[in-house]
């Protein structure tokens, strides 16, 4: 049975439109470690230095599947964790795709992204260099 609020629209036509389609969201965190080096940029980050990544990736559904999940959490894991060991303990600039891009946190969330969009419902995927600095990328 499903309760709609009083006062809540109780039809789509009535919701706003930002808030026609409602998604569900879960979410992992993981990390790795890793040297990088900014080419071209004008400061320290041209030199080579290292960072203990944080990775949050989002997975999105407007729907649940048939055991009330987004996706397993143990499957999500387990896909992003073989995303990221290849980048574990590497120096970034020397492995593909950063050997043509900068290994900027906004460029390893769209790797990220773009890795796991075939094999889970990816949402966004967030990417910490440090607890203040962090890029984004999401649909």
């Amino acid at each position: 049975m499903l309760l709609i609020p009083q006062g809540a629209p109780a039809q789509a036509s009535e919701r706003p439109a930002h808030r026609e389609a409602t998604m569900f969201e879960v979410k992992v965190v993981r990390h790795f470690s890793a040297a990088h080096r900014v080419e071209d940029y004008p400061g320290n980050c041209e030199r080579l230095h290292g960072h203990n990544w944080r990775v949050e990736v989002v997975a999105g559904s407007v729907e649940l599947d048939p055991l009330g999940m987004v996706v397993d959490f143990r499957r999500l894991k387990e896909k992003v964790d073989r995303v990221l060991e290849r980048l574990d303990h590497q120096v970034l600039n020397e492995v593909p795709p950063f050997t043509e891009v900068n290994p900027t946190a906004e460029n390893i969330a769209r790797h990220v992204f773009e890795c796991l969009a075939g094999e889970v419902p990816v949402s966004r995927v967030n990417v910490f260099e440090t607890d203040t600095s962090v890029a984004s990328y999401y649909l």
